[in-house]
């Protein structure tokens, strides 16, 4: 089945609370690997609370489009 930005959403949206794993390219042959949980789903982006013994920042944000182009992979535990 092909895949749609509405049904990665839909998908997304079930799944909100649950941890999850983000793999994400960072250039040329280079990939970062982050920890955290789904927090929230809006029309175009959702957003991802990130551990925060392994990470800097609090929050990260990706689009379905990442999703669907693969330039991030999502693992949920």
């Amino acid at each position: 089945m092909p895949m749609t930005l509405a049904s990665i959403k839909h998908d997304l949206d079930g799944k909100v609370g649950h941890s999850l794993t983000v793999v994400a390219q960072a250039g040329r042959k280079k990939t970062t690997r982050r920890r955290g949980t789904l927090k929230e789903t809006y029309p175009a982006v959702f957003v991802v609370d990130l551990d925060q013994k392994e990470n800097s920042f609090e929050r990260v944000s990706y689009s379905y489009a990442d999703l669907l182009t693969k330039s991030i992979e999502i693992d949920f535990d």
